[in-house]
């Protein structure tokens, strides 16, 4: 298992993860199988996205304010409530494919963490799960 320090900056902002995932990939040396990317917060998640036009995250944050304002009639009392709505949203995991070392993320696909209650120093965890080997059953 591999463990990420992230250091968020802002209330709200979705950090890029991709090449630091493929980056322990590699040192993982797996050839195929899964990876599990875990963030072990209330109130931050992780997600996947496009990674071409920075104005998608703006527009993700924007709207999740929308769904979950900060200032509403929430009862829990630390001021965060929307932080953790916003964070069941998005969810606290993904599954990616991996094939020949490369994760296989769609063409226009990046992975990001998802801070809505910073700033913070996070954790973020990556799980490489080796493909079962392939049996051949002859009759």
């Amino acid at each position: 298992m591999f463990q990420e320090k992230v250091e968020t900056r802002r209330r709200e902002e979705m950090i890029p993860l991709t090449l630091q995932v493929a980056e322990a990939l590699e040192k993982s040396r797996m050839r195929s199988g899964l990876c599990v990317i875990y963030v072990p917060h209330t109130t931050a998640g992780v997600t996947i996205n496009e990674n071409a036009d920075p104005d998608v995250c703006k527009d993700i944050l924007m709207g999740l304010g929308k769904i979950a304002p900060l200032n509403w009639q929430y009862s829990h009392g630390e001021g965060n409530s929307d932080a953790h709505l916003k964070a069941s949203i998005v969810g606290s995991s993904v599954v990616i494919p991996v094939e020949d070392g490369k994760l296989l993320l769609g063409t226009w696909q990046g992975i990001y963490f998802c801070e809505f209650d910073g700033p913070r120093t996070r954790h973020v965890l990556y799980q490489f799960i080796p493909a079962a080997p392939t049996q051949v059953v002859e009759e």
